[in-house]
């Protein structure tokens, strides 16, 4: 008993201190470890099982809507990269370069990519010539490279990863629709697997990804009022196109120039699951997602048969991501760190329930104890897994609404940004310098023009003027 309440205690409360909680959770739960390199971290095994999980869901669902995957070099030279002015600019601060290989200094620097626009732009242009090459949906899943100077695990590193789609269409039609199915399909995904909800929208231009056109965006809210955009989705129209030359000739033998998008999420969705779903003892996972949906743990396992019993019912349970702790600790530290690392659903067994032909289930996320017939414990924990990966979305959906508010003036906006953390929905009028002054006044900043708007009032929560969109605003990581 004392070990287990040792093994919690090692976490600050969320209550008290929440960055805290946050580190404590990823170190204690064995996802990550710090490197040498400042900025950069090592993900341990549990820690990249999640990201397994997460891609292969992505990747299938990607594929589904006709996306290829494809491979692009990790270095950008410096002429690529400034071809599309707004793109660098955007970039610039955050670019990291080689400028020596081996010996010898480089005729050209190479940029680590923070992102493969500029590549896909110039491999395409070669690779399209005719209608009848287009469209290509093509994404690759690799590392990218940005120079933060404040980082933090899974939310903000230097070298994260993530999937990055980039297409190419005929029309401008093609290409707002495939931007809005891949946001689509990023909203869904993080409501049906991760139990997350979120808010689909769009960027308003200061906002919005260096280059695009348009960018649409879903915003989650975690556990202690702040945002997390936890995936983008951006229209480049044909700006690229023409930075690029990337044209083809059409069914009519015209010259045009291709219209694309681009799409991505990263390793932060790890940070998003930690601070929407974790408690004061550690990780709270989704099934659908754990790398371990079952735990098995034998009670006075020493003891004749128990042993046996255990891996009995792990061989029954084949069918879920099943393991077994069958190390010497006792049964309470073995709670204790099964509940750290958030495994969904733990089965306790011991003598006395091998003699009843009974096992006890325990919920992750509530808490519950049930015991159960033997008999029937393949269908118990189904039911029990698909009940919590409902249940989790539920608890997260209903959390944000009740700390999401609404502000028709300035002083009632500052007064809930002040003392009460959440999503704010007001009015705004569509002019930078109202954004500008929030930022500066608050540190909130605008989320997302959402997609299903309101009318809160007429005017522009910060200036008066006639307000143009409702958009959710709020303090971010």
């Amino acid at each position: 008993m004392a070990n287990e309440k040792k093994l919690v205690e090692q976490i600050t409360s969320m209550e008290d201190d929440f960055a805290q909680w946050y580190t404590d959770v990823v170190k204690k739960a064995e996802l990550m470890g710090y490197s040498s390199v400042k900025g950069c971290m090592i993900f341990k095994p549990a820690g990249y099982a999640i990201w397994e999980n997460i891609q292969n869901e992505l990747d299938r669902r990607f594929k589904e809507t006709g996306v290829e995957n494809v491979y692009m070099p990790m270095f950008i030279p410096e002429s690529l990269l400034q071809r599309e002015k707004d793109h660098v600019e955007g970039f610039a601060p955050e670019v990291a370069w080689v400028t020596m290989g081996g010996l010898n200094t480089l005729q050209e620097r190479l940029c680590v990519r923070p992102t493969s626009e500029t590549l896909f732009c110039d491999f395409y242009k070669d690779e399209i010539q005719s209608y009848r090459d287009l469209p290509k949906v093509y994404n690759q899943w690799c590392s990218v490279v940005r120079w933060e100077k404040e980082t933090r695990p899974f939310l903000r590193s230097r070298e994260f990863l993530w999937q990055e789609g980039h297409t190419a269409h005929a029309t401008a039609e093609e290409a707002v629709e495939r931007t809005e199915q891949m946001l689509n399909l990023y909203a869904d995904f993080c409501e049906q697997v991760l139990a997350i909800p979120v808010v689909k929208g769009k960027k308003t231009d200061k906002e919005k990804f260096a280059g695009a056109e348009a960018t649409y965006t879903i915003e989650a809210l975690m556990h202690d009022g702040k945002a997390l955009q936890s995936g983008t989705s951006h229209n480049f129209g044909d700006g690229f196109a023409k930075a690029f030359g990337i044209q083809y000739t059409d069914k009519d033998n015209k010259l045009k120039y291709v219209h694309q998008t681009s799409w991505g999420m990263t390793t932060r969705l790890i940070g998003a699951v930690i601070m929407v779903h974790g408690d004061n003892s550690g990780l709270v996972l989704p099934p659908a997602i754990a790398p371990t949906q079952v735990m098995v743990v034998p009670i006075m396992q020493k003891k004749e048969g128990v042993l046996d019993k255990a891996y009995e019912i792990k061989d029954m349970l084949s069918k879920f991501r099943v393991k077994i702790d069958a190390t010497d600790k006792n049964p309470g530290f073995k709670r204790a760190e099964q509940e750290m690392r958030g495994i969904p659903v733990r089965v306790e067994i011991g003598p006395r329930d091998i003699e009843n032909n009974e096992a006890i289930i325990a919920r992750r996320d509530t808490g519950e104890k049930i015991t159960v017939s033997i008999d029937e414990l393949e269908a118990k924990v189904g039911e029990i897994l698909a009940n919590m990966q409902v249940e989790m979305l539920e608890r997260a959906r209903a959390h944000r609404e009740a700390h999401t508010y609404t502000a028709t003036n300035y002083d009632e906006f500052k007064e809930i940004i002040a003392n009460k953390p959440g999503f704010v929905k007001a009015m705004w009028c569509g002019e930078q310098a109202c954004e500008d002054k929030v930022k500066e006044e608050t540190t909130a900043t605008s989320r997302c023009m959402p997609f299903e708007q309101e009318q809160i009032s007429d005017v522009c929560v910060c200036c008066g003027k006639p307000a143009k969109a409702m958009v959710y605003w709020g303090k971010a990581y």
